[in-house]
């Protein structure tokens, strides 16, 4: 591993002699080298030493704990265990494989490119059976779509519901009002939307709305008020 980075800083002292910048040397050695190349942070911290006429291709000599030199082994090894468990935390990694925590971060952000991030909410989580079914409907649709566009159009139905309140109070846009620099600003009674509400349920097309229906009250939807609903729209 030393004689391969000797070998790297070579090739860079080479081309920085030559007048090449960072960038583009980084990018040389990525199209002959691949993924053994040096990171970008490297090639610019090695271009700028030769730059400064520095001649060694060796490291300074460190006081104290020597640097952990980070190798394709030490890679594999962190990525297996991040796999394995992806929640666990880098100094759970530094302790089961005997390295220091800089060196695991290092190689998890800069070898592996990866970072951890929090699960993003979402309604459910689709079974391979559902996801199956979504596919079968999505190319259903497609095959109607590109045997007739113009028919495919008018049959589509889009439906939602909303809460539909006997009353609703005026938003603070709604109540603004103009003024002059010294009258005192409007007032009103603080207010609440209404108790009584009814959730609707409206289909509608290309030629405008086919179905409202109206939830009684008490009641929730469920899946046999749906189907009642759905029943109506068909004859609708």
């Amino acid at each position: 591993m030393k004689m391969e980075n000797l070998r790297f800083r070579a090739v860079i002292q080479f081309l920085t002699l030559e007048g090449k910048k960072p960038q583009e040397i980084f990018d040389r050695m990525g199209n002959v080298y691949g993924t053994s190349a040096p990171c970008y942070t490297t090639v610019k911290k090695w271009a700028a030493e030769f730059k400064r006429g520095r001649q060694s291709l060796e490291d300074d000599p460190r006081a104290g704990r020597p640097v952990e030199v980070t190798t394709h082994e030490m890679c594999e090894a962190v990525e297996r265990v991040v796999l394995e468990n992806r929640r666990v935390k880098v100094t759970e990694i530094a302790e089961r494989i005997n390295m220091s925590v800089g060196s695991v971060e290092t190689i998890i952000h800069e070898h592996l490119g990866m970072r951890k991030v929090s699960a993003r909410w979402v309604p459910r989580l689709l079974t391979p059976n559902m996801k199956h079914r979504r596919v079968e409907c999505c190319q259903k649709l497609l095959t109607r779509f590109e045997n007739n566009f113009e028919d495919f159009k008018q049959r589509i139905v889009t439906g939602d519901e909303t809460w539909l309140h006997c009353w609703d109070p005026d938003t603070k846009q709604e109540s603004m009002q103009w003024k002059h620099v010294g009258s005192p600003p409007p007032r009103k009674a603080r207010t609440q939307a209404s108790a009584g509400k009814v959730m609707a349920t409206i289909f509608w097309d290309t030629q405008g709305v086919i179905l409202i229906d109206y939830l009684p009250q008490g009641s929730t939807i469920t899946g046999t008020y749906y189907k009642n609903v759905l029943n109506q729209l068909r004859d609708a």
